[in-house]
C-alpha cells in the first residue's frame, strides 16, 4: 500500500505539472508492482483484489496519459475519489480476509487445483447439462421473439450504427442476453462429466454454440466478450491451470470476431476517430479505441464530479431495484437522471460513478468497503467440493474487477440478473442431488 501511496502521489504531482506521460507512468507502475505483490502471494493470478488493483489502477494510469482533446485535467476532488476508491477497497479486503479465513492453504481458491472424483460427477454433472440446455433454450426463444416482434434481426442491417441499442423488448432482453453464462457452463459439464456420450457432447457443444450466435446476430461485441473471457476465467479456475496465456489466447481470437461486428455495426475508421479525438490524428485505430473505452471513462467521472448539481441520495444506485421490479414503469422519475459525460457517443463509465452520484466521495468510500468485503466472502468460499455455481460466482466477479474502468457494473440490472440465474443454477444442482439422495 505504501508504494501506491507514493506512486499515487507522484502521479498528481506529475499531472499537475503537465508531464502526462510520467504520470501515466507512475500509476501504472503501482498497478503492476501491486498485482504481482498478490500473485507472489497467493499463487493465484486471478486474485480478486489483484485484479482490481491491475485494471483499476492501472486503468487511471491509462487515462492519465491524456492522449485525447476529450481529456482534461482532473479536479481535486476527482483524484480524492479515485484514491479512496483504491484504499478502502484494499485495507477493507484484508480485514475481510482475515475475518472470513481465506488465506487458509489447500481451502480456498488460490494456489489450489481442483481434483474431480466419480462423487462429484455423478452429484452434478447431469444436472449442469440439464441447466445448460434449458438456458440455452430459454434464451433463444427470447431472442427469437425480440427479433420477431421488433421486426429486425441487427446483425442484418447495415447503415444503423446503434442497432443494437434499440433491439430491447424490457424484461425480455435479459432473459436473451443470459447466453453468457452458457459457454461457462459448458467448461463446468466437461469438468463434472468426463465419461459423458457423444450424443450428450454434440448437444451440449450446439447449445454452447447458439449462445455464443446469439449475441454476434445482436452484433454486441460486449456480450461476446463477455462469454468468451467468462468461459476462460471459469476455466483456470476449475481445472488449477491458471496461466494468463489463456487470457491471452481468448483475447487474440476475439480479434476477427470483433472486427467483423464493427464493420456491421456501421462504425468505419473515420466514424470513430471523429469522435475520439485523438491529439495524435495519426494514431491507428487499434490503439485509439481500447484506449479511448478505458481512459474516457475517468474523465467521465471527473466530469460529473464538476457538474452534478445535487446527490441523488441513493436512488441512482438502485437503478436495478427499479427495473427488475419494474417501478421504473409506474414511476419514471426514479430512473430519471441525466449523465455526465464529455462527449455524448462515450457514455461509459468507471465503477464507482454511480456511488459518487449518490452521496459523494463518501459513497465512494461505503461502496467500495462493501466491495472488498464482498470480494474476501466469495474468494474463501469458492474452493474444491462446494456447488459448481461458485466457481460461475467466482469468475464473474473476476471479470467486473477486470473490467472496473468501463461501467458501473452493480448498478446495471443485468449484473444482478445474472447473479440470480447463478444462483438458481446452484440451488438447481442441490436441491436435485438432495432429493436423490433422501430416495436412497
Amino acid at each position: 500500500m505504501l508504494v501506491y501511496v507514493i506512486c499515487y502521489g507522484a502521479a498528481m504531482l506529475f499531472a499537475f505539472s503537465a508531464h502526462f506521460t510520467l504520470s501515466g507512468m507512475s500509476l501504472m507502475f503501482a498497478a503492476l508492482y501491486l498485482y504481482l505483490w498478490e500473485y507472489g502471494k497467493s499463487g493465484n493470478p486471478l486474485h480478486l483484489r489483484g485484479l482490481f488493483s491491475l485494471f483499476y489502477v492501472g486503468g487511471e494510469g491509462i487515462s492519465c496519459l491524456k492522449l485525447s482533446n476529450l481529456q482534461k485535467d482532473w479536479s481535486l476532488e476527482t483524484w480524492a475519489c479515485f484514491f479512496v476508491a483504491f484504499a478502502a477497497f484494499w485495507n477493507v479486503y484484508a480485514l475481510a480476509e482475515k475475518k472470513f479465513g481465506y488465506g487458509k492453504e489447500k481451502k480456498t481458491v488460490a494456489g489450489f487445483s481442483q481434483k474431480f472424483t466419480e462423487k462429484a460427477a455423478e452429484r452434478y454433472g447431469t444436472r449442469i447439462f440439464i441447466a445448460l440446455t434449458g438456458l440455452t433454450i430459454l434464451s433463444l426463444t427470447a431472442f427469437l421473439f425480440e427479433a420477431f416482434r421488433l421486426g429486425y434481426v441487427p446483425f442484418l442491417l447495415r447503415g444503423v450504427p446503434h442497432a443494437y441499442s434499440y433491439f430491447h423488448i424490457s424484461g425480455v432482453h435479459y432473459v436473451t442476453v443470459s447466453c453468457v453464462l452458457v459457454p461457462s457452463m459448458e467448461v463446468l459439464l466437461w469438468f463434472y462429466d468426463r465419461n459423458m456420450g457423444n450424443a450428450k457432447k454434440a448437444v451440449s457443444l450446439i447449445m454452447t454454440g447458439i449462445a455464443i450466435l446469439i449475441p454476434v446476430l445482436c452484433v454486441s461485441r460486449f456480450q461476446l466478450i463477455f462469454a468468451v473471457i467468462l468461459a476462460v476465467l471459469t476455466f483456470m479456475i476449475v481445472s488449477g491451470h491458471r496461466k494468463i496465456r489463456y487470457l491471452f489466447m481468448a483475447a487474440a481470437g476475439l480479434v476477427p470476431l470483433y472486427v467483423i461486428l464493427t464493420i456491421a455495426r456501421s462504425h468505419d475508421v473515420t466514424y470513430l476517430n471523429g469522435i475520439f479525438e485523438m491529439k495524435n490524428a495519426a494514431t491507428p485505430i487499434f490503439i485509439t479505441q481500447p484506449y479511448m473505452y478505458i481512459a474516457n471513462n475517468y474523465d467521465n467521472f471527473d466530469c460529473l464530479v464538476r457538474e452534478l448539481p445535487a446527490h441523488s441520495m441513493g436512488l441512482k444506485g438502485m437503478f436495478p431495484l427499479w427495473a427488475l421490479s419494474g417501478l421504473k414503469f409506474i414511476k419514471p422519475a426514479l430512473v430519471d437522471w441525466p449523465i455526465y459525460v464529455n462527449k455524448e457517443e462515450l457514455t461509459t463509465v468507471t465503477l464507482f460513478y454511480d456511488a459518487y452520484y449518490d452521496f459523494g466521495i463518501a459513497g465512494v468510500f461505503l461502496f467500495s468497503s462493501v466491495l472488498g468485503v464482498a470480494a474476501a466472502w466469495l474468494s474463501a468460499r469458492t474452493y474444491p467440493g462446494r456447488n459448481p455455481a461458485w466457481y460461475l460466482f467466482y469468475s464473474q466477479g473476476a471479470l467486473y474487477f477486470m473490467l472496473s474502468f468501463f461501467t458501473t457494473w452493480y448498478s446495471n440490472p443485468t449484473t444482478w440478473f445474472y447473479f440470480v440465474v447463478t444462483g438458481a443454477f446452484g440451488i438447481f444442482l442441490e436441491i436435485k442431488y438432495n432429493r436423490r439422495r433422501r430416495q436412497l
